[in-house]
């Protein structure tokens, strides 16, 4: 069983930035396979924010484009996401997720997810 905990949240001003982690257990599971940021705001359905497959390539949703870096140690078995550039749209619970494919990696269907982490952005 793969468990993992986020880190980093929390309450920011507009334009402020904050860095998350993701903390996966298991030696260099994260190395192989799709890992994911995603959040869901009160109301909303979940969404995908920045994926990272195994050969290192992300994606991002349109609306974090330029503004958010996904990005992993494998060493450390950990994931990141550096979010700049925070808007009050950004407020949300933010989860981090894995999977056992390697790519493909663009979706919220993923078997591993941890409790997640508040981000409140005020204006």
């Amino acid at each position: 069983q793969v468990q993992l905990v986020e880190s980093g949240g929390g309450s920011v001003q507009a334009g402020g930035s904050l860095r998350l982690s993701c903390a996966a257990s298991g030696n260099s599971f994260i190395s192989s396979v799709c890992m994911g940021w995603f959040r869901q705001a009160p109301g909303k359905e979940r969404e995908v924010v920045a994926v990272i497959d195994r050969a290192g390539d992300a994606n991002y949703h349109y609306s974090v484009k330029g503004r958010f870096t996904i990005s992993k140690d494998n060493a450390k078995n950990t994931l990141y996401l550096q979010m700049n550039s925070l808007k009050p749209e950004d407020t949300a619970l933010y989860y981090c997720a894995a999977d056992q494919r390697p790519f493909y990696c663009f979706n919220t269907d993923y078997d591993y997810w941890g409790q997640g982490t508040q981000v409140t952005v005020s204006s």
